[in-house]
């Protein structure tokens, strides 16, 4: 029998159907995901005792559907388990969905038998799914996992050029989507060569377009799980760069079903060990990410069913300070989840005439975290903000894990199952309180969660993941007592309102419009969002006269329209001419120190 070992408890990933094993799974799972809230936190003094502890041993085969989702399953069958659902959606008009892992098994099902039969899926085929906070959208990633297809999430704010770069990079064969990009879609499908099929979750017919809602209707939930290896690959996530189009981050079936487990928490040796999330089958977690980031899977997918938890979703298409506040006073969350300028806005509001009944634990992630907004949060509902870091490329890195002291401003400690390094540029660990990169070491045993490497793409690989380290572009400190400070990116990636965006990606939408004769792109200080896009432009010799207020809007508009609207440049600043080395290569790190005062 094939065991997964993680915190000295074994789960094992394939069990007979006998009813003794069933048991026993029972047993284990709960002993593992399902430890109880009545202990108080501990004050982590044996942090150093888990990370000698942990000490993961990945089995051959592993599926997250049916290795975690459908033993939760098994688990409300045996129990008739009528608490709290697996999945809670929420639209913006006030519907509810509730669906229990039983349901979830069941609707995922019918979903796999759509993608296997009506579109013709392999093991290993790439979907690029782009659709909103519906719940279709979990029951695909499910399905995906269960067929052993390759998930490509994207968010819905993608142009058609972006969503042609991404079904070209990924050689996709089939994108679901709904109503609002169909049409989209359609103007590029044509230069899309491996795009084989078009799904689209709507209650119309489009021609072209295989409805979801039919197919699903009409499916069968009679779907034997594919046996993939727990190096098979999983999902592609794109990620902006510095210097050119989004990369491909491809993640493993275990990668992430697996390493996500040091997000939860567990129990070992009778010690209550209570880590990032704190979750247990009774929470509740909500966390407020778009699906097309990491983060989405990271906090509404895997680590909330890990644990048997509640994932909460509301599907409201933007963030609103009022109705976010209104959701948590009404529904029994938890834990909550989101970035920290959601926080600094939410504070902005009088958090006293609310009441959060059920709230316990707070959490945020993303860039870097206010210590005034920290404190405000505290002062007006009594509950402590919890900082996480990690990247699209890993799990969670360093956090300020529940019970632990919190030290506003750090990213926490190194999370027992990572170890985590300050390096200088040839690669020597740093004294604490030095400077350097945030680096991960690979050597002797590379970590569980971290990515396979950029998909055609093996020049970036490499610049990453070198001799025994994985290089994380972030600058930080560690100080005596383990803590992580973030400092800056070491490249020119722009943190902002927990995006990331590329300069590169901007100023190629920039260059596309005729007032422009050269541009430049860094990030600025900003009071809500931490830092926004910034352009310096030089004009076109024919638009020198125009007016500037005019064009300025002009040019955002013009990059909404070329790219994702969530890159277009906040801030914009004509100039004469830009910085330039002697080869031509404009310095932006010239731009960005004197944009935020360092010159």
């Amino acid at each position: 029998m094939l065991k997964l070992h993680i915190m000295s408890v074994n789960i094992p990933c394939l069990v007979s159907h006998n009813r003794r094993a069933f048991t026993t799974l029972k047993t284990q799972l709960r002993s593992f995901f399902a430890s109880s809230k009545t202990c108080n936190p501990k004050n982590f003094k044996d942090y150093e005792s888990i990370k000698q502890e942990y000490k993961p041993e990945v089995p051959e085969y592993f599926n997250f559907a049916n290795d975690v989702l459908d033993k939760w399953s098994g688990i409300e069958k045996a129990e008739n388990r009528g608490s709290n659902p697996a999945f809670w959606w929420l639209s913006e008009y006030g519907q509810e969905v509730k669906w229990s892992f039983q349901d979830l098994e069941v609707h995922s099902k019918k979903v796999a038998n759509v993608l296997s039969d009506a579109c013709d899926l392999q093991l290993k085929d790439r979907v690029l799914v782009v659709l909103p906070r519906v719940p279709e959208w979990w029951l695909i990633n499910i399905a995906c996992i269960r067929t052993g297809t390759i998930l490509i999430p994207g968010t819905t704010q993608l142009t058609a050029r972006d969503i042609l770069h991404r079904l070209q990079a990924s050689k996709a064969k089939c994108i679901v989507t709904d109503d609002s990009l169909a049409d989209a879609v359609e103007s590029v499908a044509s230069k899309c060569t491996s795009l084989k099929a078009k799904i689209v979750v709507s209650k119309k017919h489009k021609q072209g377009w295989i409805n979801f809602q039919d197919l699903f209707r009409n499916a069968s939930d009679n779907h034997r799980c594919a046996k993939t290896k727990s190096v098979d690959p999983m999902a592609i996530f794109f990620t902006s760069g510095s210097t050119g189009p989004p990369k491909m981050v491809l993640h493993t079936q275990c990668s992430y079903g697996i390493g996500h487990t040091m997000n939860g928490r567990s129990e070992t040796n009778s010690i209550n060990l209570e880590y990032w999330l704190d979750l247990t089958p009774s929470d509740v977690i909500w966390n407020t990410s778009d699906t097309g980031w990491a983060k989405n899977a990271w906090n509404s997918f895997f680590a909330p069913w890990i644990q048997g938890a509640c994932a909460f979703v509301h599907q409201m298409p933007r963030f609103e300070p009022k109705i976010i506040l209104e959701v948590l006073s009404k529904y029994p969350i938890t834990t909550f989840c989101c970035p920290p300028t959601a926080y600094r806005m939410l504070v902005q509001n009088d958090l006293t005439s609310y009441r959060f009944r059920s709230l316990q634990h707070c959490v945020t992630g993303g860039e870097p975290s206010s210590p005034e907004v920290m404190a405000k949060w505290k002062e007006e509902t009594g509950l402590d903000i919890y900082e996480g870091y990690g990247q699209s490329e890993t799990v969670l890195l360093c956090a300020t894990l529940k019970g632990m002291k919190i030290k506003p401003g750090s990213m926490g400690k190194p999370v027992p199952s990572i170890n985590v390094q300050i390096i200088d540029e040839n690669h020597n660990v740093v004294p604490p309180g030095v400077e350097g990169q945030i680096a991960i070491q690979m050597k002797p045993v590379r970590p569980l969660g971290l990515f396979s490497g950029y998909i055609a793409d093996p020049e970036q690989t490499a610049a990453v993941l070198q001799e025994d380290y994985y290089l994380t572009g972030d600058c930080g400190r560690m100080d005596e007592d383990g803590y992580i400070w973030f400092h800056e990116r070491s490249d020119d990636v722009i943190l902002s309102a927990g995006y990331r965006i590329g300069p590169f990606e901007v100023e190629n939408a920039l260059a596309t419009h005729r007032a422009v004769a050269d541009c430049a792109v860094v990030s600025s200080p900003d009071p809500i969002r931490g830092e926004v896009v910034k352009a310096f432009i030089v004009q076109n010799a024919a638009y020198t006269l125009a007016d500037p207020d005019k064009l300025i809007q002009e040019l955002q508009d013009h990059v909404k329209k070329v790219t994702a609207p969530y890159k277009y440049p906040r801030k914009i600043e004509f100039v004469k001419e830009l910085p330039k080395t002697i080869s031509g290569k404009v310095k932006r790190s010239e731009l960005r120190k004197k944009e935020w005062g360092q010159s």
